[in-house]
């Protein structure tokens, strides 16, 4: 009786809290069906276990124990994981913040895959668009990779707001200092910003399913701007909808999902995925 080939089977895992909804183990599963592996992705859902972030250093033990290959990381867990790693990647140490461990002949690895994604999606979606002066909403965990991102696409001025102003403070600081070659601040009149920008980027949960609602008010909108969402749950959000009225030209946050996806199965079994398949399952998935 032949062994079964180790290096065609994957589990890997989602720890997050409240991740019910999450479309990314059927991306990863589906995917890796298709390139012939064996991959199982399974959630590790700290709200159903009643668990919270003090539990991620018996979380990791056990994963290391059971074999797993790697795990992605979400809220609340991308900065506290951080202390509990072997190595971070130079963006993952940039961002400080982690969605993707590597789980290798006893290290722990982390990686930083959400500004990849962000930075794929977007060229993808409005690659002619001027990143010359952009205004971001959402200073948080996935703002700071989106901000990562669109620096390093090449805006020149961003602007950041975000409902805690400190928090918008602090990141446009570390970002200065990274970036030394572009203007970082955090802003003051919304309206002001709105209005100069050629584009606005939107960093924070406002308009998902959960939480509907325009980020800001639908008057400061203006057809020279281009509008990029990170919320995919709705994909057509009602800020994507007033945009879209007033003439803007927009992306949603489905890219950023699919190719966040792209680039951690990469890191967890080596082979290159299709990232236009993935694309495709992923629409499908949202249909249902």
């Amino acid at each position: 009786m032949s062994m079964p080939d180790q290096s065609k089977s994957f589990l890997v895992g989602l720890i997050g809290s409240g991740i019910g909804g999450s479309l990314t183990p059927s991306m990863h599963e589906e995917e890796g069906s298709r390139l012939g592996l064996h991959y199982v992705y399974r959630r590790i859902d700290l709200e159903a276990l009643r668990l919270d972030v003090s539990a991620l250093p018996e979380i990791l033990v056990a994963a290391e124990r059971m074999g797993f290959n790697g795990l992605n990381v979400t809220y609340p867990a991308k900065q506290q994981i951080i202390p509990l790693l072997d190595e971070l990647s130079e963006d993952a140490h940039a961002l400080g913040a982690v969605n993707t461990v590597l789980l290798k002949d006893g290290k722990r690895i982390g990686h930083n895959t959400d500004w990849s994604g962000f930075a794929r999606a977007f060229k993808r979606g409005l690659p002619d668009v001027s990143l010359e002066r952009v205004v971001q909403l959402g200073a948080g965990g996935a703002g700071a990779a989106v901000a990562h991102a669109a620096l390093m696409m090449g805006t020149r001025t961003l602007t950041l707001f975000d409902v805690d102003a400190s928090r918008a403070r602090i990141l446009a600081d570390e970002l200065q200092q990274r970036f030394a070659a572009a203007t970082v601040r955090a802003g003051e009149s919304l309206a002001d910003a709105v209005a100069q920008a050629n584009g606005l980027i939107h960093a924070t949960p406002t308009g998902m399913a959960k939480l509907p609602g325009l980020p800001l008010p639908a008057e400061l909108l203006h057809r020279d701007l281009w509008v990029a969402d990170i919320v995919y749950f709705p994909i057509r959000t009602a800020l994507l909808q007033a945009a879209e009225a007033v003439g803007c030209r927009t992306l949603s946050g489905g890219g950023m999902a699919v190719y966040q996806a792209v680039d951690a199965f990469r890191i967890f079994t080596g082979l290159e995925p299709d990232a236009e398949r993935m694309f495709a399952h992923f629409q499908s998935l949202l249909q249902r």
